[in-house]
């Protein structure tokens, strides 16, 4: 699977996606079926400009908000009620979306 998402290109992609599919079908035909149907959603990615992939198929992002997000609720320690939890991340994330919208520039679409 490293091979079909690092190739150069959609078409390269999905020719080895179909070369390992075929190589799965006769000792793990689970695995191909579920493969057969999952995959192809993944190979959106190749829509994008390659300078994007490497950050699009990594879960960076979303592990930098989740400790963020843990390092300020371990603050609060007790929140008297599920409410005021809510209220404390969707501030926070809202910050965040704030700053994305104003701060660096994580994706530039104008390559």
């Amino acid at each position: 699977m490293r091979a079909v998402f690092n190739a150069p290109d959609r078409a390269e992609a999905e020719r080895l996606f179909k070369a390992a599919l075929e190589s799965w079908r006769k000792e793990h035909p689970k695995l191909a079926a579920w493969a057969e149907e999952a995959v192809p959603e993944s190979l959106t990615v190749f829509d994008f400009p390659a300078a994007h992939r490497i950050r699009l198929r990594t879960t960076n992002g979303l592990e930098r908000i989740n400790r963020e997000l843990r390092r300020r609720t371990r603050v609060a320690s007790i929140f008297p009620n599920p409410d005021s939890c809510l209220r404390l991340v969707s501030a926070m994330l809202a910050e965040l979306d704030d700053e994305w919208l104003t701060g660096k520039v994580y994706l530039n679409f104008n390559l």
